[in-house]
């Protein structure tokens, strides 16, 4: 992690490594990637990733499903016999991996008769490095919020099960990678509270960004075709409704935490008064 995030956030950030000795990551080869160019949305948990996934469906040239967690399809050499025959192949299991991650986005691709796919698991941010690494040609949107909401988002979405301390810690890890990612990675940046109110303004600068054109209707949407499914995304009432929404005001008397006030900052956000 370079030395201006470190001293921003004053936190290290833990490399994600399949189980047992952690294979060489590698770049891809000439002809190992059906698709070349993926675009992925890096964004904490609850922060509007799902909002922004189906308004850029809507797009006739993006195709962006639902979340695909390709961190957690792994791929086993079972055999000693598996391990050689890969080895003279030039392969490892982390290449292996990348095989399996690119050709999965690949049949997403082929199946939505589009031209870009959109990948927006939150998760993914956690191996960013990896996924520059697997595909040196992708792109990336960096969705931000106010980490104060974020934090609370998360609580009060089951604050039965949850504790405030509990959700801190939890959406910190994913605003660490995020800011990694985005101070290390070239980009565009899409903000929460202005996606939420000039939809058409923050949807032009992303298609800007792809070097798309802009759409008529790309603000309104519908639900998806593959629906909104519970832990593959938000699929609450607000998102279901099929119409942009501005965020919800948090509490009056809520505090943000003394461990999110340097991303307040460094995302340009007001922390929230102590009482």
């Amino acid at each position: 992690m370079n030395t201006v995030l470190r001293r921003v956030t004053g936190y290290e950030l833990t490399r994600y490594t399949p189980p047992g000795p952690a294979p060489e990551i590698r770049g891809p080869q000439s002809g190992d990637r059906l698709v070349t160019d993926p675009i992925f949305l890096m964004a904490p948990v609850r922060s509007g990733s799902t909002l922004l996934r189906v308004l850029l469906n809507g797009h006739s040239r993006l195709h962006a499903p639902q979340e695909l967690h390709l961190r957690h399809l792994q791929v086993t050499a079972r055999t000693a016999d598996a391990r050689r025959s890969m080895e003279i192949l030039g392969l490892n299991v982390a290449d292996l991996e990348h095989v399996l991650w690119d050709r999965l986005l690949h049949r997403e691709l082929v199946r939505s008769g589009k031209d870009f796919i959109v990948e927006k698991t939150p998760g993914h941010a956690l191996l960013w490095q990896r996924i520059a690494t697997c595909w040196p040609d992708a792109r990336y949107l960096f969705l931000l919020r106010d980490p104060t909401a974020i934090a609370y988002s998360w609580y009060d979405a089951d604050p039965k099960k949850r504790t405030l301390e509990g959700s801190v810690a939890k959406t910190l890890r994913y605003m660490q990678a995020v800011e990694a990612a985005r101070q290390t990675l070239p980009g565009h940046t899409v903000r929460y509270e202005e996606l939420t109110k000039d939809p058409v303004g923050v949807l032009k600068g992303v298609c800007d960004y792809l070097d798309i054109d802009m759409e008529p209707g790309l603000a309104e949407y519908g639900l998806p075709a593959d629906g909104l499914v519970r832990g593959l995304g938000d699929w609450r009432s607000k998102v279901r409704s099929g119409q942009v929404q501005a965020p919800r005001a948090l509490p009056a008397d809520l505090l943000t935490p003394k461990e999110l006030e340097p991303f307040c900052t460094a995302w340009g956000y007001p922390t929230h008064p102590r009482t």
